[in-house]
């Protein structure tokens, strides 16, 4: 994985010490939901606001830097894993969430029934179930 200014650069944006900040969490922490790349920044960099955290997530999603998960019911998490058509397992006590290479052959791994015209570049498939440490807690 690039560094921080080598990544924000290569995406077509400006450094700043916030940008590189939020870049580091997400490396230090992948799945990451906004308040926690917050939560992770703000003892680094107190100077930055929940807002440039915001920003700069936004910035890195447009630019193609980061993925966006969205997780039905569950806050949006952002990872600097992009580009390569994987899938995600999702626990539906905790919240855990695993990387899961393409399902099956090159994207977009699954073929719809009817693709209604479409030219399907990317599938995106969560798995639901209980992680490890919840499926064997019968709480």
């Amino acid at each position: 994985m690039p560094d921080a200014a080598t990544a924000i650069r290569g995406a077509g944006l400006r450094v700043t010490e916030s940008r590189t900040a939020v870049y580091d969490a997400l490396a230090d922490r992948p799945h990451a939901s906004a308040d926690d790349v917050f939560a992770i920044v703000q003892p680094r960099l107190p100077v930055t606001s929940r807002q440039s955290v915001y920003n700069a997530l936004g910035d890195f999603a447009e630019a193609g830097l980061v993925r966006r998960i969205e997780p039905a019911g569950r806050a949006m998490l952002f990872e600097l894993r992009v580009g390569d058509n994987h899938h995600h397992l999702v626990c539906s006590r905790c919240g855990a969430v695993r990387d899961v290479d393409c399902v099956v052959g090159h994207a977009p791994c699954i073929t719809p029934a009817d693709n209604h015209g479409f030219t399907v570049d990317v599938a995106e498939v969560t798995f639901w179930g209980l992680c490890p440490d919840c499926a064997t807690d019968p709480h």
